[in-house]
């Protein structure tokens, strides 16, 4: 990785792919009977929209549309959300479907999202946003 990602590789060597267990980055087994039609991408960095690849893929298929899940609600979420609402989509934040590694920047994450970015960034729960679809 270029740049100071290359430090941040270095300090946190043990978190890569090349040294983890395979099922600690893979998608768990009920998920992955998902896969396809569901697609996986990967990222290196906190958000999925540095390089172009999402954001073309996704627009080749004419999705407008984001829902958001994962770790670290104040970090990749956060960048993910905000590189989304950047590039014009809808952007839907499952709040019980992401986490973060402590609760008070979790929550100033959910807090900022919601608050701030209300016009373009939807929060809900998981179940609430299943019973519309």
């Amino acid at each position: 990785m270029p740049g100071m990602w290359r430090d941040y590789y270095e300090k946190w060597w043990m978190m890569t792919t090349e040294h983890l267990a395979p099922e600690f980055v893979d998608i768990i087994p009920s998920l992955r009977a998902l896969v396809p039609p569901a697609r996986v991408f990967d990222k290196m960095t906190y958000s999925p929209w540095v390089d172009g690849r999402l954001h073309q893929l996704l627009s080749s298929d004419a999705i407008d549309t984001i829902v958001l899940t994962g770790g670290e609600t104040d970090v990749c979420v956060l960048a993910a959300a905000l590189g989304a609402i950047d590039l014009g989509y809808r952007v839907v934040l499952l709040k019980d479907a992401v986490c973060s590694g402590a609760d008070d920047t979790h929550d100033a994450g959910l807090e900022l999202l919601g608050d701030r970015f209300s016009v373009q960034l939807e929060v809900t729960t998981t179940e609430a946003f299943l019973s519309t679809i």
